[in-house]
């Protein structure tokens, strides 16, 4: 199964993409994988976190995010 973003492109693990839609709007961060259910997917945020939202709200980002450094 294909995910895509709303551009039409698929998501692949390490694309770096941003929050376009939702609460959260602006976030930057890194696709990992998708949740159980496909609908999410989880990302990790600039701060380190791994968080899900829904796929839908994912767009590619225009820019490489930050690299997060432990």
């Amino acid at each position: 199964m294909t995910i895509e973003s709303t551009d039409g492109t698929p998501f692949h693990e390490g694309d770096q993409v941003v929050l376009a839609q939702g609460s959260y709007q602006g976030t930057l961060g890194v696709f990992l994988r998708l949740g159980k259910d496909v609908n999410w997917a989880e990302i990790r945020e600039r701060d380190g976190s791994v968080r899900s939202h829904p796929v839908i709200w994912l767009a590619h980002s225009p820019g490489p995010a930050a690299t997060v450094v432990n």
